[in-house]
């Protein structure tokens, strides 16, 4: 028998964090899973997205709930839409974007928890700065929380502009 507790938490009612033109309300974080995974819903608005990155210790996984969204894996681009998932091991480079002409939303699981940190931080680092966010800046949060290497890595990132 276990001595952790079991967590329930309801629609939208976790912090609600925006940066780069995302919102993303936090379901579960770190604290709650004594740090196996986070979990939060992410709306992305047509044409959002991050740059192709990769996460050197968490591995993502998505779930599409409304809209339309092309994942890039493998150097591939693929179409999912509503009910369509996608997984991507720590490691593999990696981006999605909004296909769709409306806000399309995704539930996206990262495990160990951890990235939900380094988007807090962005969201305050973006509240603060009132407008794009300092790439540099951006990169030291990341390397402080240990939790992601972020930024265009090589063909990859045109690849994107081309979708």
């Amino acid at each position: 028998m276990s001595k952790e507790s079991g967590t329930i938490t309801r629609q939208r009612e976790g912090p609600v964090l925006r940066a780069f033109g995302e919102e993303l309300i936090v379901q579960l974080d770190g604290e709650p899973t004594s740090g196996k995974l986070a979990m939060w819903a992410s709306m992305t608005r047509p044409g959002g997205g991050p740059p192709p990155h990769y996460h050197s210790n968490e591995d993502e996984t998505f779930h599409v709930l409304e809209g339309r969204f092309a994942f890039l894996a493998d150097g591939q681009w693929r179409e999912s839409g509503p009910g369509d998932s996608a997984f991507m091991p720590r490691g593999v480079v990696h981006t999605f974007k909004n296909v769709g002409d409306q806000p399309s939303s995704m539930l996206i699981t990262a495990t160990p928890s951890g990235f939900e940190r380094f988007f807090a931080r962005c969201a305050e680092e973006s509240r603060s700065r009132g407008g794009a966010p300092d790439m540099a800046r951006l990169v030291a949060i990341a390397e402080f929380i240990s939790c992601c290497s972020h930024g265009p890595v090589g063909r990859f990132a045109s690849q994107r502009a081309a979708m």
